[in-house]
């Protein structure tokens, strides 16, 4: 399991013109899910995004994760992280769970983060053809796995 974190302002996922995720200052995940992941790597994954000290303290210095500063999480499936670019000028597709399987660990993994987290969890639409509009605060971008 892959998760892209980014550090923003605000951010907004939006389907068929409509958003159906918007937060403000907090952190866009990006989340890829692989054949061999399970609720295990999920969990791993949650608390990693959740604990990972991202947000600066008093003194400036990235200090701060999610869970310390209140900020907001937003969760956006994304399969082309698990892509293969090692070879070709195509990526591969072949490491990423099915859609189905994909589906149930993604439906897990958000009602994982909205009881660890309630009230600040947001979500883009599994499969849907999406776009995220963001401010990126930084940047500061990290790929997390699990």
């Amino acid at each position: 399991m892959k998760g892209l974190i980014q550090r923003v302002n605000h951010a907004c996922v939006r389907v068929d013109g409509e958003a159906v995720g918007s937060i403000q200052r907090g952190v866009l995940l990006l989340l890829g899910i692989e054949k061999e992941d399970d609720q295990a790597k999920a969990d791993k994954l949650l608390h990693k995004t959740l604990n990972y000290r991202i947000f600066p303290d008093e003194q400036g210095r990235m200090n701060l994760s999610l869970k310390d500063t209140g900020y907001e999480l937003l969760i956006v499936s994304q399969f082309t992280l698990v892509a293969d670019t090692r070879k070709g000028m195509r990526p591969g597709f072949s490491k990423g769970a099915h859609p189905e399987v994909g589906e149930k660990l993604y439906d897990y993994f958000v009602e994982r983060a909205c009881s660890d987290a309630p009230g600040l969890i947001q979500t883009g639409q599994f499969g849907a053809d999406m776009q995220i509009a963001l401010e990126n605060n930084g940047p500061v971008t990290f790929m997390l796995e699990s």
